[in-house]
């Protein structure tokens, strides 16, 4: 009876396997064509030809001089450096100067709030607040 039932359960199993690895054999064989095709138009995209490649470093070596384009474009890095450190330099000291001003408005309103307290202080009654015993020369 063990048998029956091991022959029973193999044998639709095994049918059922091997149909399924046909079909998988299918999809995968479809796949592999074109992850070969998706690799041979990544490598076009990659790499360039011989000949191309060949041209590119024949263009310019070490010593030979450079061409006026690279020139001109290294200008512009340079003058747009030097423009924004500029620009940079002088928002600094912009900043800087605004800062000195205000610490020197400070100091004026201290200075005159002290001279008031001890003028005020001070004052004995006699004569008229300092403000209206000016000498005018």
């Amino acid at each position: 009876m063990t048998w029956r039932q091991v022959l029973l359960f193999c044998a639709p199993a095994a049918l059922l396997l091997s149909l399924l690895r046909e079909g998988d054999g299918v999809s995968v064989g479809t796949q592999a064509a074109a992850a070969e095709e998706d690799q041979e138009s990544a490598k076009q995209k990659i790499f360039t030809q011989e000949s191309d490649a060949s041209n590119f470093f024949k263009k310019r070596t070490r010593r030979s001089p450079k061409f006026r384009d690279e020139v001109n474009a290294e200008d512009r890095q340079k003058l747009r450096a030097d423009e924004l450190r500029r620009e940079d330099i002088e928002e600094q000291r912009s900043e800087f100067e605004n800062f000195v001003e205000e610490q020197n408005d400070e100091q004026e309103e201290r200075n005159r709030e002290a001279i008031k307290q001890w003028r005020q202080w001070h004052y004995d009654g006699l004569y008229p607040s300092y403000l209206y015993n000016r000498h005018y020369i």
